[in-house]
């Protein structure tokens, strides 16, 4: 499997998406469900977001977490106290699990950056016992995410890679309405419940929100591959973008996630 999530520190990836993620990891977990002596897997873990909020969730038996990057697994093990919880390197495609393994099989921000995003919804459905529960959400790329598209926006309208860029940040796998609940539909699972889920993404300041960008985090920080030049003009068309005319300072930005939840027949 190859992942379009760009991934160089998991300090930066926490600045950029990680304290967001804890945000929507409990209302996620509302609605996936949790019941206690559950075994969970946590795909796509990142720096364990939603596994350490689960932990906190519910008196669980057992919490697999996998992930494609071994930046995100090792940043996870060396914050793991908790001997339920197992950290490793693993492919959302190909999942190292027997078949029924699992009560629930979870995915927080994960399946819009799996190309075979379909592929992963069928092994999460592999590895849950009959009865038991699969959910994921994903970012609302296009018409949900105001802080992110305000970058998108702007260098669309400064270059055609940007309007490229654009392209793909706004048409990644699973973020149209409906798709994902589709996708889970394909996949024989039933009782299939998509809903809205929203956080609010808050910054100190322009530097806040830029420095894990520059430093080439995830998807918009892969576009920061320009010559200095261009990264300048860039950087100086979105912090005009951010401050909106006023000083420098703390902005908010509500932020909209599909989440969908189906039960393995």
């Amino acid at each position: 499997m190859a992942s379009i999530f760009t991934v160089r520190a998991a300090s930066g990836y926490e600045q950029l998406m990680g304290r967001w993620s804890r945000r929507l990891a409990t209302g996620f977990i509302d609605f996936a469900g949790l019941a206690p002596g559950e075994r969970i897997l946590d795909v796509g873990c990142g720096t364990g977001s939603l596994t350490f909020e689960l932990a906190k969730s519910a008196d669980l038996t057992e919490i697999q977490a996998i992930d494609f990057s071994p930046v995100f697994v090792e940043a996870a093990r060396a914050r793991n106290t908790d001997p339920r919880v197992h950290f490793q390197q693993a492919d959302a495609t190909a999942l190292p699990f027997a078949d029924k393994t699992f009560d629930r099989a979870l995915a927080l921000l994960v399946l819009h950056f799996v190309p075979e995003a379909g592929k992963a919804v069928a092994e999460m459905r592999r590895v849950v016992r009959p009865g038991g529960v699969v959910a994921a959400v994903v970012w609302d790329h296009y018409g949900g995410m105001p802080g992110f598209r305000m970058m998108v926006d702007t260098v669309a309208a400064l270059s055609e890679s940007g309007r490229q860029m654009r392209s793909r940040f706004c048409f990644q796998p699973m973020v149209q309405p409906g798709e994902m609940k589709q996708s889970f539909i394909d996949q024989g699972l039933t009782e299939i419940t998509e809903t809205q889920l929203t956080i609010r993404m808050d910054y100190e300041s322009f530097d806040d929100y830029w420095a894990p960008i520059a430093a080439g985090e995830g998807p918009l920080g892969r576009y920061m591959t320009l010559d200095a030049a261009e990264q300048t003009r860039v950087e100086a068309a979105v912090r005009d973008a951010y401050q909106a005319g006023r000083p420098d300072g703390q902005r908010s930005f509500a932020s909209v996630a599909w989440a969908c939840r189906g039960i393995v027949a």
